[in-house]
């Protein structure tokens, strides 16, 4: 079966572009001009990826993350104009996994849906079970993708998860936030500085007693990030 992938665009020159540059890959694409008929079409059909702008006719791309996240994880792009870093933040926070800016290269928009849809692949398959963490305050388990936090559940999108999972599994390791980039998002010289530190900043406010002073995911200034507690 063909991965099949939303597409919320009002612009039909950049619709039509990234349709044929994805069905080359083989994947279905279905167009939407709002997001008012993409939350129609996601609630007649399954898909494996969406795709949208931010600024929309009537209902904008934000607002469609928030009614699709309470819905689904499938991975989520937003493809936009809005350059500012509160728009990042803001994206990323409300659950998108990425966010790519117009004007783009079609073909690194290609390859990071691969990215996204290859990660999100990995997670549904990972059947690990054992705690990789458990500290009193913080606990993350494979098993169910569960991470506690003072003893409560703890929301984590699915970058946020991916990023704790792997810092978890290679304490005291210090990455760079271009070593992070290729290893989460799967991009190989695609790097995105600013994705990396709002993940990391989300992920410091969910987990962290202080996120100001952050003793889990700490930074090593001048190289990188590191799991910093002590088991």
């Amino acid at each position: 079966m063909s991965t099949r992938i939303l597409l919320v665009e009002d612009d039909a020159d950049i619709r039509d572009l990234v349709a044929i540059y994805l069905r080359r890959e083989g994947c279905r694409v279905d167009p939407a001009k709002s997001a008012e008929q993409g939350l129609d079409m996601l609630g007649r059909s399954a898909y494996d990826l969406l795709i949208t702008d931010i600024m929309l006719p009537g209902m904008d791309g934000m607002k469609l993350v928030k009614a699709v996240r309470e819905r689904s994880d499938m991975p989520i792009l937003f493809m936009t104009s809005r350059i500012a870093p509160q728009d990042i933040v803001a994206g990323l926070g409300i659950g998108g996994d990425d966010y790519i800016t117009k004007p783009f290269e079609p073909e690194v928009l290609v390859a990071r849906v691969k990215a996204a849809l290859r990660r999100s692949r990995g997670r549904r398959t990972d059947d690990g079970g054992e705690a990789v963490w458990d500290d009193g305050w913080l606990a993350v388990r494979k098993e169910g993708l569960e991470v506690l936090v003072g003893g409560a559940p703890a929301s984590l999108p699915a970058k946020e998860l991916q990023l704790l999972l792997y810092l978890l599994e290679h304490p005291k390791k210090v990455f760079s936030v271009a070593q992070l980039y290729e290893k989460i998002w799967g991009l190989d010289g695609i790097s995105d500085e600013r994705t990396v530190m709002v993940h990391i900043h989300h992920l410091r406010k969910k987990i962290e007693k202080d996120p100001a002073n952050p003793a889990y995911i700490v930074t090593v200034r001048g190289f990188g990030y590191k799991f910093g507690r002590e088991r």
